[in-house]
């Protein structure tokens, strides 16, 4: 293989839709349905940058039904330390921005578009920031397939899309599956932290934050939870909602220890 197929495949993801999961739990899940993956390019300096870092920093999720379960202490190169999965980094803004306040804690977003990666790469790499992890793959799928269960010990999703038409709805990731698939990869006391500035969105998730029996919900704010929820900085999305004077609720949930 050439040199420049060697550097297109890194971090690309596979030919093909990737498998999706079927649950058995007769619950709802999102469905990728006909939804076409973004694309988008790197400049050079970006490509530079990703073709350097991404094999120690990044891992696609593989076009296979196969677990793919990752081991933390390998990959972070230390042992027993606290694991958060963020669903949907986008550009990584408040990944990038959270991670140093919470050393301790191995990071890892999980997210589809290449260029937000690259420039969460880039923070990363050029704030020497030691404890964060990137997965390129479908949020619910490597939950599914890549995240033992009860292994994590926070899960986040901020400013998901919020596929606004009706019709898309089933889109949403904040389902009654998802949640049932998130509590049984967090810990017993792991804790889940989802914020939305799209009103009817918000409207959604209040119909939902008692549907997962595993799942205490806590409102927010709360200020025992045993992980960061201080979000530190405005996010690329929030900051255009802000700018429309739209309304961010945020919520916490529990798993339960019984």
């Amino acid at each position: 293989m050439d040199n420049v197929s060697v550097t297109e495949s890194i971090g690309e993801l596979p030919h093909g839709r990737p498998p999706q999961t079927e649950f058995d739990t007769g619950l709802d899940y999102p469905r990728l349905g006909s939804v076409t993956f973004r694309r988008g390019t790197l400049t050079e300096n970006q490509q530079a940058l990703f073709d350097e870092w991404w094999p120690r920093l990044g891992v696609v999720l593989e076009n296979t039904e196969d677990e793919q379960h990752i081991d933390y202490d390998e990959w972070f190169g230390r042992a027993g330390h606290p694991t958060v999965v963020e669903i949907g980094s986008g550009t990584g803004t408040s990944t990038s921005a959270m991670a140093p306040l919470e050393a301790d804690t191995n990071v890892i977003a999980v997210e589809l578009y290449k260029p937000g990666l690259a420039k969460l790469l880039g923070s990363v790499v050029r704030g020497g920031i030691e404890n964060i992890r990137m997965v390129r793959g479908d949020g619910v799928e490597v939950l599914a397939r890549m995240i033992a269960p009860e292994s994590l010990d926070g899960v986040r999703i901020f400013f998901p899309d919020p596929w606004p038409k009706a019709r898309h709805h089933k889109r949403r990731i904040i389902q009654s599956g998802t949640l049932n698939l998130i509590a049984t990869r967090l810990k017993p006391g792991g804790v889940l932290h989802v914020a939305t500035d799209h009103a009817d969105y918000a409207e959604w998730i209040d119909e939902l934050v008692n549907v997962e029996p595993m799942l205490e919900y806590k409102g927010w704010p709360w200020e025992n939870a045993p992980i960061l929820t201080n979000r530190q900085v405005i996010t690329k999305f929030e900051g255009k909602g802000l700018d429309k004077e739209h309304v961010i609720r945020e919520y916490l949930w529990e798993k339960k220890n019984e």
